[in-house]
């Protein structure tokens, strides 16, 4: 299994700009941010984005999970996709923190896929899905 998406509206085809480039073309409508890049600079522009594609060279690299959250709890209800680097033992928290597409640098079976995202029922934080932590659960 190549790409993952997880929406129902159409994949742009549109490639995504640097960020820098986003910043100075007015016309681009897909972002690339790569680790390290505040993801807050594209808050006041999230209403023409229609793709953020989020960079993950290493799978030890948590900063794009960051980003992915700022830009959901901001507003952005486009397309979020993680390209690079990408484990499907990160994909369920992936999901957590905002992620709806996933472009891994190696194939990932869709059986181990499907496997993981229902493994587990409960949370144990917060993250940008409407998921309640157990703690919460339990504790009212």
């Amino acid at each position: 299994m190549g790409n993952l998406r997880f929406r129902d509206d159409a994949a742009l085809d549109q490639p995504a700009v640097a960020l820098s480039a986003f910043l100075d073309q007015s016309n681009a409508t897909a972002v690339r941010l790569e680790p390290g890049e505040d993801a807050r600079l594209l808050i006041p522009h999230l209403d023409r984005i229609a793709l953020v594609e989020v960079a993950f060279p290493k799978f030890r690299d948590g900063r794009g999970y960051s980003a992915a959250r700022i830009l959901r709890e901001a507003g952005y209800a486009g397309e979020l996709r993680a390209q690079g680097d990408v484990l499907v033992d990160q994909i369920r928290e992936m999901r957590r923190c905002g992620f709806d597409s996933f472009v891994p640098d190696k194939p990932l079976d869709e059986a181990v896929v499907k496997t993981t995202l229902a493994r587990y029922d409960n949370v144990y934080q917060r993250a940008a899905d409407a998921a309640v932590p157990v703690w919460k659960l339990r504790h009212g």
